[in-house]
């Protein structure tokens, strides 16, 4: 089973033998290995259970590493990355030679961050390379926003799990693209629409999810519990017993359903914390042993609570 503590050198000494290492952000945890090696990353693929046509993030510790594999980038990616860097946001840049199509699944870009974890950039800043990093989770199912979360779904596979606490912002972080320099969010994340707006001016926001994704992130069904899941409105009226139902609420509980099988996201109506709330809460329900149906609300549409709702529309997904 996995170790786990806060030994960067030994997270270091791990991923430089070509090995993969659960590391901490402040989005959720990432399961990483050496992005210049493609043996490594095909263990990322493996580990996961994850489909090679969805690509994968490269962590960096610094702009200045981007010019190692990467080309020329856009004036608005410049501002985005001054503005959130480090942060929860992604950028889609062409990519140089020395990053497999295996990363990019094929797609002439990668995606790139700079995470905010102090844990984690110091990691970065002792390797020679960047770090592959996908959600350090079985794919498709709920992403770990702590390292016993790893431990529970990853434990028997990896040799260490970096443990930097609670994730403090809880869903995965924004990806934009700038194909012919035209900025596009392709999936909602840690850094609103609002404030990217802000910076760089009007932005497209991607309507839809893919079934052979631009991005990582991108897959219709996705985050989902492995319990049956569905949105409130979908429940049928003519179902009288809910004893064995559970809920996940936005601001307060609904009392159809017994109270021990309710988690709610944030009762002071932040979504900030809602969203650090979000997959822990998903994760009790679908551990509980008196619960076989998880019924979600979901929350106001609008900053964060975007990025809330996509993750939940996707969890609902057939």
């Amino acid at each position: 089973m996995a170790n786990i503590g806060v030994d960067i050198e030994l997270a270091k000494a791990i991923l430089e033998q070509g090995n993969l290492v659960a590391i901490p952000t402040e989005t959720v945890y990432g399961l990483a290995g050496n992005a210049f090696n493609v043996d490594a990353v095909a263990k990322i693929f493996k580990t996961k259970n994850r489909p090679t046509f969805d690509p994968l993030i490269v962590h960096v510790d610094s702009f200045d590493r981007l010019s190692e594999f990467t080309e020329e980038l856009p004036e608005k990616a410049i501002q985005l990355t001054k503005m959130f860097w480090p942060g929860p946001l992604t950028i889609l840049l062409k990519k140089k030679a020395l990053i497999s199509d295996l990363v990019t699944a094929g797609l002439e870009t990668v995606a790139v961050r700079m995470p905010r974890h102090e844990l984690t950039r110091e990691l970065l800043k002792r390797l020679d390379f960047p770090l592959a990093a996908p959600s350090a989770n079985p794919f498709g199912y709920i992403s770990p926003t702590s390292a016993q979360h790893v431990h529970q779904q990853l434990g028997d596979k990896i040799e260490y799990i970096l443990d930097g606490g609670e994730c403090g912002v809880g869903v995965e972080s924004t990806i934009v693209s700038f194909e012919n320099k035209l900025p596009k969010v392709l999936r909602l994340g840690g850094i609103s629409i609002e404030e990217i707006e802000e910076v760089i001016g009007k932005v497209e926001v991607n309507s839809h999810s893919s079934s052979q994704p631009q991005a990582p992130g991108m897959l219709k069904s996705h985050y989902a519990p492995k319990k049956k899941i569905l949105a409130i409105d979908d429940l049928d009226s003519e179902v009288n017993d809910l004893s064995a139902f559970g809920f996940l609420g936005f601001n307060k509980p609904d009392l159809r359903f017994k109270l021990e099988n309710q988690m709610i996201l944030s009762e002071s109506e932040n979504l900030s914390d809602a969203a650090k709330n979000l997959f822990g809460s998903l994760r009790a329900l679908d551990q509980n042993p008196n619960i076989h149906t998880i019924v979600i609300s979901f929350v106001p549409e609008m900053g964060l609570g975007r990025a809330i709702n996509d993750r939940l529309r996707r969890a609902t997904a057939k």
